[in-house]
């Protein structure tokens, strides 16, 4: 099966990334001075903050692809060019990292004699990948997608109390379902993570409209 674009983590990180974004600037309307004008200003800001920044993600992420597998073509040509199998045991362990402790002289040869025993032109591509733009294409929808959940209730109600309680609702929502999310990935508890990530998810946007946005 065709591994996935973006991993769990990546998608879940990027929906964070937005909303925290967009909670900084629905997080600084005063419900005793805002106005139309003042919560149009603050829809058009939040929109055109998250294009910019998913756009900006999205091309980091392209960037660390590319710097990822340059780095696993390297390590590939370093095997095949090492005539000592232990100075190429030792850079096979370094890329595997502390799960190398676990394995043997005769495992990591036999991982070398695999590398040798491949087809010329098998190593890891360095150049850019169709899935390249197809994950940056994502990280920006996901980005621009989670902009609107917090800000659909500023188009929908007129009292700017009561959207700013039901967009601070929605948003403690998607934190809820984003740290459920998390710990079904990592085999944790999901009711437990999804209530951490709301008291860090609030945490944090504090300390945003604290330092300014």
């Amino acid at each position: 099966m065709e591994k996935r674009v973006l991993d769990p983590i990546d998608r879940i990180s990027e929906i964070l990334f937005g909303l925290f974004m967009v909670l900084s600037f629905t997080g600084t309307l005063s419900v005793a001075t805002a106005g139309e004008k003042e919560v149009r200003e603050m829809l058009v800001a939040a929109i055109g903050c998250n294009i910019a920044w998913g756009f900006v993600d999205g091309v980091m992420y392209v960037l660390r692809n590319l710097v990822s597998r340059a780095r696993q073509s390297r390590l590939w040509h370093a095997v095949l060019a090492e005539k000592q199998p232990e100075a190429a045991h030792g850079l096979i362990a370094d890329e595997i990292g502390g799960l190398a402790a676990a394995l043997d002289k005769p495992v990591l040869e036999r991982t070398r004699q695999w590398i040798l025993a491949q087809p010329s032109g098998t190593a890891p591509p360095t150049g850019l990948m169709g899935r390249d733009l197809t994950g940056a294409v994502a990280v920006f929808l996901l980005v621009f997608a989670s902009t609107f959940p917090p800000v659909l209730p500023f188009m929908i109600f007129d009292d700017v109390n009561r959207a700013m309680r039901v967009s601070a609702l929605l948003a403690i929502a998607m934190m809820f379902v984003c740290g459920w999310q998390w710990a079904r990935f990592a085999g944790l508890r999901p009711l437990r993570a999804g209530l951490i990530m709301v008291v860090l998810g609030v945490a944090v946007e504090l300390v945003i409209i604290a330092l300014g946005g």
